[in-house]
């Protein structure tokens, strides 16, 4: 029917969001890889950058390039990437083969952030939807990320501790199986442009202080997400001894929250303002940051951890929505620019590293905070941004 509001395409699009979350075991393979390499605090605070520092190289680049390639060709190539990037450890095993499974995981899902999103407008026709689907996609890439704890101690289960990496080829198969899905798959083709756009004109979208305000929220959110991972088990086994296999819980809180708080959103966005959603959420993750900060209690604490996912679960989509839906005409491109800022997840963490080398865990925390207080202002701008 010419009016239906969703295609069955949708069902490979939205499976391509679950590849879009394995870049979140770098939270807990970073673990593992500091203790196989005797790696430092501080070094091993660069190792989500090295996934997620593309999404500042790519985002636009990729975004201008969609125009030409397509949305559909460019998930494509992004899932081929990844493919290749998560089968090299098991051809020879050793930290440069870590580093680059981690860079061409990262460079894959650059590529496909700034691809996936716009090609699920291509099956969801209705934009009242776009903001409830996107959070829907946030949804699956929330139970990826959730999945990931137990990919990893699954191959460790299977194969021994000293060879974690076998969760990289577990997910390399998964990539597959998205890959010939959605190759398979007919989806309506949006308009190939042909003129050449320069990265200089998109970079000069960022004029507009409404795509500005939005921009930095992209890169603070992530950096929230990215951090929180990153610093949860840390923080359960610095401050509360919690044992190895303990600590594969803090993550999981994380992202079973941010699972069950994006699928309530989901719900909720279709029947209140997002802009008020994001008001109320984004400051009942600011309190449940104050509570990590000074409540010493592991039960509290990883309590807390589960309230900072859920509050901040439907953000990303919010301020994505809200961007796309400034500019429609420019989607690709503004959402090249989107997706460049979430180097914030490549950003923040060394930054949360260094704290911590100077500071200990309470130092990570405070980033993670200055961060929620940034969205926090975005959520009582939010409305005036779009109208100004």
């Amino acid at each position: 029917m010419a009016d239906r509001k969703f295609s069955p395409a949708i069902l490979p699009v939205l499976f391509g969001f679950f590849i879009m979350g394995f870049c979140d075991i770098v939270g807990i393979t970073s673990d593992y890889v500091q203790k196989t390499f005797a790696w430092s605090d501080s070094m091993t605070g660069f190792v989500p950058s090295l996934v997620f520092i593309w999404f500042l190289f790519l985002g636009i680049p990729v975004g201008n390039c969609m125009n030409r390639w397509g949305r559909k060709n460019t998930v494509l190539l992004s899932l081929g990437i990844t493919i290749v990037g998560m089968f090299l450890p098991m051809i020879v095993y050793n930290s440069v083969t870590c580093m680059l499974a981690y860079v061409m995981l990262g460079i894959g899902n650059a590529i496909l952030q700034v691809s996936l999103n716009p090609l699920l407008s291509n099956v969801v026709t209705d934009s009242r939807l776009l903001t409830s689907s996107l959070t829907v996609g946030q949804v699956v890439k929330a139970l990826s990320s959730l999945a990931g704890p137990e990919i990893v101690m699954l191959a460790i289960g299977w194969f021994g501790d000293d060879r974690w990496y076998w969760c990289f080829p577990i997910l390399g198969m998964m990539t597959l199986v998205s890959a010939l899905w959605l190759g398979f798959t007919p989806i309506r083709h949006e308009p190939v442009q042909t003129q050449r756009q320069s990265v200089s004109d998109t970079f000069a979208l960022l004029k507009d202080r409404k795509i500005l305000l939005l921009f930095l929220g992209i890169f603070f959110v992530v950096g929230v997400d990215v951090g929180v991972n990153y610093i949860s088990s840390k923080l359960m086994a610095g401050r509360f001894a919690w044992t190895a296999q303990q600590v594969k819980f803090a993550p999981q809180v994380y992202f079973l929250c941010r699972t069950a708080g994006a699928l309530l959103g989901a719900f909720l966005l279709t029947k209140i303002a997002a802009s008020r959603y994001f008001r109320v959420n984004i400051l009942a993750c600011a309190a449940s940051m104050l509570v990590l900060l000074f409540v010493p209690d592991d039960t509290v604490a990883i309590v807390a951890i589960g309230c900072v996912g859920f509050f901040a679960s439907s953000v990303f989509s919010i301020i994505y929505s809200f961007a796309l839906q400034e500019k429609p005409e420019k989607a690709n491109d503004i959402s090249g620019m989107m997706i460049t800022a979430v180097a914030g997840g490549a950003v923040i963490p060394p930054l949360m590293g260094f704290a911590i080398g100077k500071t200990g865990i309470t130092g990570g925390l405070v980033v993670i905070l200055l961060c929620v207080v940034y969205l926090a202002f975005l959520s009582f701008n939010l409305k005036e941004a779009r109208e100004a």
